[in-house]
């Protein structure tokens, strides 16, 4: 694939409602937790906000960010994606600490997660978030 192509296919790459991230939000709603979905008013627009609980939680891609468990290096322009990774990783730490510093607690759910046990990470959101489960 030549360069010019390559960024076309990138271009392309949604930054919102993935199916991850849609995963989780229904989940939440079936248990009946209130939250905003990527909200603009807070660092780093956190997928999920529990606006009562003050909690903002992110759904991480695996490839994106870095899964610690399904994270593998790219074989092709290495030093490229190397270096966007740990970008990656420090922007999720400055964010991650501009909400601490605002009272908010963050939460991470990785993409597989989101994929294969979505109910799962979203009792996990309710829990932190102390919010009634409504079953």
């Amino acid at each position: 694939m030549s360069k010019a192509e390559c960024s076309m296919l990138m271009v392309g790459i949604r930054g919102d409602d993935l199916r991850p991230e849609t995963a989780i939000r229904h989940e939440l709603r079936l248990l009946g937790t209130r939250f905003r979905s990527s909200d603009k008013r807070l660092p780093g627009s956190p997928d999920v906000a529990v606006r009562e609980a003050r909690l903002a939680v992110f759904v991480h891609g695996c490839f994106w960010h870095g899964c610690p468990e399904h994270y593998r290096r790219s074989k092709s322009n290495k030093a490229f994606w190397d270096a966007k990774l740990e970008a990656n990783r420090k922007g999720n730490a400055r964010t991650r600490r501009r909400l601490n510093r605002m009272g908010w607690g963050t939460m991470t759910v990785w993409e597989h997660e989101a994929k294969t046990d979505a109910a799962g990470a979203a009792a996990r959101i309710a829990r932190r978030a102390d919010v009634r489960l409504c079953l």
